[in-house]
């Protein structure tokens, strides 16, 4: 099939507007891995790759081989405890409100969660020392549980409002169907509801693990000991320094970034038709 005039010329704006931008994107990734694979003599010499690449940096956090990095595998594991909870806390509440009100069609849902979603008109930033206090007052500052409360608060509204939307979508018939061969409102919920919003809850599962994987403030201000803070916080601690480790810096940022980048890529076809399930009403 010939390819018209039309389609060669759009085909070829997308390539002249792609391009440019997937290397823009691209180049802080590349330098993160040049200075990374570059010994510390090396890291600011401006090459676009190292004359002598070396894998010591890896070797140095992985084996916690500097003050920074004493511990590194606790940190890691913080984060990835904290997220995960997040993660799984977040689903539930979501799912169980956007059933509540999409399908059960609860009194006064539909004000909740325009109420909860009034919430994002103040900027995260703003809620940082009430959250700190309201910690303080229930004791559960340098404890886990405060920031998992603290991201399960940020995360919520907007993952109610997706599997709303996506929730409205689903025929009404199902449930219709379901109640009549007798099934209770939580096997309606587990049997017919997560099976056919799995696409959706896996996005936004994702997207909430990603915010606590990702956070830096709340992690500074609620938890304050080596060993229960995340590894951003640690990374924060390398510019203390005078003569800041950067290739350490930069090594660690670049581990740190690769669990969220498979997670993405491993469910980028969940994110993206997830994410974007009920935007528009058919």
């Amino acid at each position: 099939m010939k390819l018209s005039l039309r389609a060669v010329t759009t085909e070829a704006k997308l390539l002249l507007i792609g391009i440019p931008l997937l290397i823009w994107t691209m180049l802080p990734i590349y330098h993160l891995f040049l200075f990374a694979i570059s010994p510390k003599d090396s890291a600011f010499a401006g090459n676009l790759w190292p004359d002598h690449p070396t894998l010591h940096n890896f070797a140095v956090v992985f084996g916690e081989q500097h003050y920074y990095l004493s511990h590194f595998w606790r940190q890691l594991l913080n984060s990835l405890l904290i997220a995960v909870a997040v993660g799984a806390i977040t689903l539930l509440i979501a799912a169980a409100a956007a059933f509540a009100i999409s399908r059960l069609k609860v009194k006064g849902g539909g004000t909740v969660m325009n109420l909860a979603l009034f919430t994002y008109f103040i900027p995260a930033a703003f809620l940082a020392v009430p959250m700190y206090r309201t910690m303080g007052n229930y004791g559960l500052l340098n404890n886990h549980w405060s920031l998992i409360l603290a991201m399960v608060t940020i995360a919520s509204p907007y993952a109610i409002w997706v599997l709303k939307q996506a929730s409205d979508k689903l025929p009404v018939e199902l449930d219709e169907a379901a109640t009549m061969d007798g099934a209770t409102t939580l096997q309606l919920f587990r049997l017919v509801y997560v099976p056919l919003m799995m696409p959706s809850l896996v996005a936004v599962g994702t997207y909430a693990i990603l915010l606590a994987w990702n956070e830096y403030l709340y992690a500074f201000l609620l938890l304050s000991r080596d060993t229960d803070i995340t590894l951003p916080v640690a990374l924060g601690n390398f510019l203390a320094a005078d003569d800041s480790p950067w290739e350490l810096l930069m090594t660690t940022g670049f581990i740190y970034a690769l669990p969220p980048a498979a997670i993405y890529y491993a469910f980028k076809r969940y994110m993206v038709g997830g994410l974007t399930a009920g935007a528009v009403k058919s």
